[in-house]
C-alpha cells in the first residue's frame, strides 16, 4: 500500500490530513490575514503535523502533499493548480474522477481526482456561494459568472447520471485584429475589408461552433467602432471587453432561489433600444430576443455586431430565422424572411482548427439587401492550406460601402489568386 492515498479518507489519505489540520488550527488567527498570508500559515501547520505524524517521504512527495491538502482546506482542492495556470482555458469536472482541462486549445485529462463525492460537493458549494446561489436536487443546474469573471455551469443528481458535474470556463485578455491576423486568424486584407465593413455600419453576424472564436473576434472588430459612437452591450454573461469609453454594459440576470428577479437579454435588448445607443453589441443571439434584435439594427441602430450559434454560414442563416420565428409563432415566415433581408449585411463563419486555434473560414454579404430573403455570396474562403481566396464584392454592395471613408482592398474588386496580402489598418 502507498505511504499517501491519493484518494479515500483513510490515514495517510489527502482528505485525513486536511482533517488534521482542521483541528490543529485556530481560525481566529486566520481572520485578520490576507489569501497568501492564510496558505503559508496553513502550509507550514501542514508540514509540522507530517513532519510529526506521517509517513517518511521525499521532499517532492511532501511539498506535493502539503499543497494539496491545503489546496483542498483553503481552495478547490485538485482544481488549485489549473485555475493557477494562466494556459489553461477551461476546466471539465465528470465526477470524482474524470477531470479533463483545455490548455492552448488542446483537451487533456488531469492525472488526479477528487477524494470523495462530499470534496467535490465542498467545492462545488464554495464555488456557488460566491454568486449567492445554491445547487441541491430542488435546483439542481447552475449557469453564473463568478466575480472574478469566470463563467461556471454545475450539474448535479438526479440530472446528472455519473454524479456532479462542473465545468470553469475562463476568458483571456481579448485579442485586437492586428494580434489575431498575427496568430493567422486572418490575413491582413481581411483585416482592411472588415474594418471598412464596420466603419460603414453594417450589420455584422459572427457565426461559428463552440469555441470557435467568435466572442474574441466580434470583441475585436468593435475596435474599428468610432469613438464618438455610444455603444450598448448585451450579453447573457458578460464576457465583452470593448476598447471604447462611452460603452454601456449590460448583463441578464438569472431568476433567484425563489424563481424570482430574472431579467432576460431580451428585456435588455428593448430596453437598450431607449438608451440612445447608435449601436448594439450582443453577445449571442440564441432565444426569444433574437427578433427584436434584428428590427433593431434594421433601422436605428445600423452597424450593430452579434454571434450566433452555426456549422456554416448556411446554417446560421437558417438558424437565425429560426429563432426568429419562434419570438414571434404569429408572424408569417415571408415577413421574417424580409426582416433579415433588411437586418444582416455581413457574415464572418470562424472555425476551430485541428491544433486548437480559430480562424475566420469565410465572409460572406448581403447581395440584395432589398430582397424577399437574405442572398447572400462569399467575398472570402479559406483553403484547407489556410491560403484566402477573394471573390470581388457585389455591385449594390459596393456602392453602399462607397458611402464610407475607407477603400476596399482591391484584391476584392475581382476574382484572385490565393495568398494576396495587403497592409492592415489600425484600429485608432
Amino acid at each position: 500500500m502507498e505511504l499517501v492515498q491519493e484518494h479515500g479518507v483513510g490515514p495517510g489519505s489527502v482528505a485525513h490530513w486536511r482533517t488534521r489540520l482542521l483541528e490543529e488550527i485556530n481560525f481566529d488567527d486566520l481572520v485578520e490575514l490576507s489569501l497568501a498570508q492564510r496558505r503559508a500559515r496553513l502550509e507550514k501547520v501542514t508540514g509540522h503535523l507530517i513532519a510529526r505524524e506521517g509517513p517518511v517521504l521525499s521532499a517532492r512527495e511532501r511539498a506535493a502533499l502539503i499543497r494539496r491538502v491545503v489546496d483542498e482546506a483553503l481552495g478547490l482542492g485538485v482544481l488549485e493548480p489549473l485555475l493557477a495556470d494562466p494556459s489553461v482555458s477551461e476546466i471539465m469536472v465528470n465526477g470524482l474522477n474524470e477531470i479533463y482541462f483545455r490548455r492552448v486549445g488542446r483537451l487533456e485529462r488531469l492525472d488526479a481526482g477528487f477524494s470523495s463525492e462530499t470534496e467535490l460537493y465542498q467545492v462545488i458549494d464554495r464555488i456557488v456561494a460566491q454568486v449567492n446561489r445554491r445547487v441541491d436536487e430542488s435546483s439542481p443546474l447552475l449557469d453564473a459568472r463568478l466575480p472574478t469573471g469566470e463563467r461556471v455551469t454545475v450539474t448535479v443528481p438526479p440530472l446528472s447520471r455519473a454524479g456532479p458535474t462542473l465545468t470553469i470556463r475562463r476568458f483571456a485578455r481579448l485579442a485586437s485584429v492586428n494580434e489575431l491576423a498575427a496568430r493567422g486568424t486572418l490575413d491582413q486584407a481581411t483585416v482592411m475589408l472588415l474594418a471598412a465593413f464596420v466603419r460603414a455600419r453594417m450589420n455584422i453576424m459572427v457565426a461559428g461552433n463552440a469555441g470557435s472564436g467568435k466572442t474574441t473576434f466580434m470583441n475585436a472588430l468593435s475596435a474599428f467602432i468610432p469613438d464618438r459612437e455610444r455603444i450598448v452591450t448585451v450579453e447573457d454573461s458578460a464576457e465583452l471587453q470593448l476598447p471604447h469609453d462611452h460603452v454601456i454594459s449590460l448583463e441578464a440576470r438569472p431568476p433567484n432561489v425563489e424563481g424570482r428577479g430574472e431579467v432576460s437579454v431580451r428585456t435588455l435588448v428593448q430596453h437598450a433600444l431607449k438608451m440612445g445607443a447608435d449601436r448594439l453589441v450582443v453577445g449571442e443571439a440564441k432565444d426569444a430576443e433574437t427578433l427584436d434584435l434584428l428590427k433593431a439594427i434594421s433601422t436605428g441602430c445600423r452597424g450593430s455586431m452579434f454571434t450566433i450559434h452555426a456549422d456554416s454560414t448556411e446554417d446560421s442563416v437558417s438558424g437565425l430565422e429560426t429563432l426568429a420565428r419562434l419570438a414571434d409563432s404569429s408572424g408569417s415566415p415571408e415577413t421574417i424572411r424580409r426582416v433579415l433581408a433588411r437586418s444582416i449585411d455581413v457574415i464572418v463563419f470562424m472555425q476551430r482548427g485541428a491544433n486548437g486555434g480559430y480562424h475566420v473560414q469565410e465572409i460572406s454579404v448581403n447581395a440584395q439587401r432589398s430582397a424577399d430573403h437574405l442572398v447572400h455570396v462569399p467575398v472570402m474562403e479559406r483553403l484547407d492550406s489556410g491560403a484566402p481566396v477573394y471573390h470581388p464584392l457585389p455591385e449594390t454592395f459596393r456602392s453602399r460601402m462607397a458611402q464610407g471613408r475607407d477603400i476596399v482592398p482591391a484584391v476584392f474588386g475581382q476574382a484572385s489568386a490565393p495568398g494576396t496580402v495587403e497592409e492592415a489598418p489600425t484600429t485608432s
